[in-house]
């Protein structure tokens, strides 16, 4: 079973060593002993609390998708130039980058600041891990 020491786990999820802890004070995560006598978390009870805490913003739109991999978000950067347009959002954590045309940026009157939702439809995801991860 893949297990974390807390200031790993902390970095994964995206919070302070101090919340993992409370969360292992609380009763939220299970805590561990590695060879070397630190304290660590299971891999698995991390993931399904990183799930229960991921925030979600609602979209508030009347438009139905069948597109499930929805970013609701903050545009950050609109950079035009010439025939396309790069527009930056940030979403919770996740920063999301679109490359369209300039027409299309123009058109949807993008500007920092503005609301967007980032729908991302794709035939191929990679996952990557490290090599020395532990099985």
């Amino acid at each position: 079973m893949t297990q974390y020491r807390i200031s790993e786990g902390a970095a994964l999820v995206g919070v302070s060593d101090d919340t993992v802890r409370r969360w292992i004070r609380d009763g939220l995560l299970g805590v561990e002993h590695d060879d070397a006598g630190r304290q660590v978390v299971r891999g698995d009870e991390l993931a399904a609390r990183a799930v229960a805490i991921a925030a979600t913003v609602d979209d508030r739109s009347p438009v139905r998708r069948s597109a499930r991999n929805r970013f609701v978000g903050l545009v950050t950067s609109v950079e035009i130039d010439g025939l396309m347009a790069q527009v930056e959002l940030q979403c919770g954590p996740h920063r999301v980058v679109s490359l369209m045309s300039a027409e299309a940026a123009r058109e949807l009157r993008l500007e920092a600041g503005s609301r967007g939702v980032a729908i991302v439809k794709a035939t191929m995801v990679i996952v990557e891990t490290d090599e020395g991860s532990r099985a």
